[in-house]
């Protein structure tokens, strides 16, 4: 990595107060811009989160923003409203609310004298999902969106569903997390030391665990429909560069948008990162130098230079050769590859029967299935990565195919097509494509889930008829992959997959036809191809934060099994940065732990725990406590979930808050 402390341009720091169309509400923002900028007007470029640009976001912002506006931007970093430093209440993830918010802010920023009109609006994660909500909205001066790890459908590629399926691993834990996230105070260092109690009481009276809503929505209804920019494509006028990580939950985002917008306005790159910046350096790599490359994007599309990006490949995607399976990998042996379409006429499909016999193999797997996934999130720790499959292998049922007699390298997204019959009307099927090595070890490749309930349609719950066959078809989850010659191709069929998947109410079975089945990979042969390169990673100088060692560390995933009860634990400490000083005397401490109970035969056994404990102080003057416990559980015919939060502000509770809500399971 390197760092730059010298720009072009020298760059001033501000926080400002945005105001919105309401009148009554202000969003704080920090702006990093040139200082000369009000003489010489520069483009706006915009990172609009919920995560607290004077904390959780500080060192990253800090390395990005003054980078931009060094080279020619006022880049800004806004709070949404009701958190951080911003005024108001918080309401759900990217609701009507926060989109006309948004709105506002670009319209503002255009408006201003350091600003020549033109807006840009990049972000990762709800950043890059806002970015491009906001551009569905079309805002007149915003030309141009750098979307990192976001999504085009929020119900099939989120953290709530897949497949039609309860995500069970996150419905819980990013519902915890987002519990205890906007059950924090704002800083009394930037709204004031008589203001920062008030607000945060009207914030915490405000306080409806997202969980409620995500599970009252089973199916792809219009709550869904809002915000997913997949609904109407075309409403997209910016210019849009979308970047993902095949192991990253949301990489297929990047293929369906080089397929669906128009060529002269986007580009797509999808490397080996996980769920991270692609220049952080944090596994796996290797990273690049994003930054360099999202100011060629900025330059052509705001400042109306000619920077070259728009003659690259449509796609350029990182095609990774394989290695022995790990829960983590520095970097990925592979190279990078280029497609001027997508879909790719150099990729055609290879459909695989999963055998030759038509007589019925019986899928029924224990509850636990699915404990050796890895993480729904890699964040680049030391735990992320599914590793050995072996185990869950035998927990299902697996088709492997002869030694490979050559290299075959597949981009896209494989799928499944199973002739099957369900032993009880509700049912889920996974299935994971995995490469085995000679000696035997299995590597995950890519996976896909079907809730049977919605194979006629998200929008649907159609129970299954037992006794009665049909043919189901479903996607995987994107990858570009290398099987080298002498090993096998696995395709490994459950009716499980804990926790990812929250299991229906009884336990099944299934039975599927093997002739009548097949898995079809996207086999991209050799090409000609245009060369792809990127520039090493650059960042402007990091933000002197001093993190703690913790006193008492914990594994990041621990599984353990009570033999006697079949009761199976997953442990998880989600790693988001623990505790840490800032130079301004700022202290954030931070504590989550997930876990994650089943029993091997009883799917009503499921159980998870999302439990947070946060700590904000600054000398002797201000320390503000925020605890926060989220349950979810459920029986045959409705989910039960409790939740539960404490805040204490210098010693003195401020809150007390407690939910118990049950909702029918009409598709989970």
């Amino acid at each position: 990595m390197k760092y730059r402390d010298r720009f072009a341009r020298q760059v001033v720091r501000e926080d400002v107060w945005i105001p919105t169309r309401d009148g009554r509400t202000r969003l704080h923002a920090r702006v990093w811009r040139p200082a000369d900028a009000e003489t010489d007007p520069v483009p706006a470029l915009l990172e609009y989160l919920p995560y607290r640009k004077s904390d959780w976001t500080a060192p990253r912002d800090a390395q990005r923003h003054p980078w931009y506006a060094g080279h020619g931007y006022a880049s800004v970093r806004v709070d949404i409203r009701g958190h951080g430093d911003s005024e108001g209440t918080p309401g759900d993830e990217y609701d009507a609310q926060e989109l006309a918010d948004g709105v506002d802010v670009v319209n503002w920023l255009a408006a201003q004298p350091w600003c020549t009109g033109k807006v840009g609006m990049f972000g990762i994660s709800w950043g890059g999902f806002n970015s491009l909500q906001i551009a569905a909205l079309a805002p007149e001066p915003l030309k141009a969106v750098v979307t990192v790890c976001s999504t085009d459908d929020r119900y099939d590629n989120d953290v709530h569903y897949t497949g039609g399926a309860v995500l069970g691993i996150d419905m819980l834990a990013w519902a915890g997390t987002m519990l205890a996230f906007t059950a924090r105070p704002p800083d009394p260092a930037n709204v004031g030391t008589d203001r920062w109690l008030p607000m945060w009481r009207e914030r915490l009276d405000a306080l409806e665990p997202f969980l409620h809503t995500w599970l009252e929505h089973q199916q792809r209804d219009d709550y869904w429909r809002h915000g997913s920019v997949c609904e109407d494509y075309p409403a997209i006028d910016a210019a849009v560069l979308a970047v993902g990580g095949w192991n990253d939950p949301y990489r297929d985002t990047v293929l369906r948008l080089v397929e669906h917008l128009p060529g002269e306005r986007v580009r797509g790159i999808i490397g080996p990162w996980s769920h991270q910046y692609p220049d952080r350096g944090l596994p796996p790599g290797p990273a690049i130098g994003f930054l360099q490359e999202t100011l060629r994007w900025w330059d052509q599309h705001l400042k109306d230079v000619d920077t070259g990006i728009m003659a690259e490949p449509l796609l350029r995607a990182w095609l990774s050769d394989p290695v022995p399976p790990a829960p983590s990998h520095e970097e990925l042996p592979g190279r990078w590859v280029s497609d001027a379409e997508w879909p790719s006429p150099d990729v055609t499909w290879d459909t695989r029967p999963l055998g030759e016999s038509r007589d019925p193999v019986l899928v029924r797997s224990p509850q636990h299935t699915g404990l050796d996934a890895g993480r729904f999130f890699p964040f680049g720790n030391a735990a992320d990565l599914p590793p050995d499959q072996r185990e869950e292998d035998g927990r299902s049922v697996c088709f492997d195919s002869a030694p490979l007699d050559r290299r075959v390298e597949i981009l896209g997204r494989p799928r499944v097509r199973l002739r099957l019959d369900s032993a009880t009307p509700r049912a889920h099927v996974i299935a994971r494509v995995c490469d085995v090595a000679p000696d035997g070890s299995s590597t995950l490749v890519t996976r896909g889930v079907l809730n049977l309930l919605s194979r006629k349609g998200r929008e649907h719950a159609v129970e299954w008829t037992p006794g009665t066959y049909e043919d189901v078809e479903f996607e995987l989850n994107g990858t570009g992959y290398a099987f080298p010659p002498g090993h096998r191709v696995r395709v490994a069929l459950s009716d499980a997959y804990w926790p990812w998947v929250w299991p229906h109410g009884e336990r099944g079975a299934l039975h599927v036809v093997p002739a009548d089945s097949a898995v079809l990979l996207p086999v991209r042969e050799a090409a000609d191809e245009v060369p792809v390169g990127f520039e090493e990673p650059e960042q402007a100088e990091p933000m002197p934060v001093t993190y703690d060692t913790p006193a008492h560390p914990r594994p990041e995933r621990l599984v353990t099994h009570d033999v006697a009860t079949g009761e199976w634990t997953l442990e998880v400490d989600p790693g988001y940065g623990g505790s840490r000083t800032y130079p301004d005397g700022l202290r954030y401490e931070e504590s989550a732990r997930e876990t994650y109970t089943i029993r091997s035969d009883d799917p009503l056994s499921a159980r998870a725990v999302s439990e947070w404990h946060i700590r904000l102080r600054r000398g002797d003057d201000w320390d503000a406590e925020i605890m926060t416990r989220t349950e979810l559980r459920a029986t045959a015919a409705e989910f039960i979930m409790d939740s539960r939060v404490e805040a204490r502000g210098n010693g003195e509770t401020v809150a007390e808050r407690a939910w118990h809500r049950t909702t029918p399971r009409t598709s989970g």
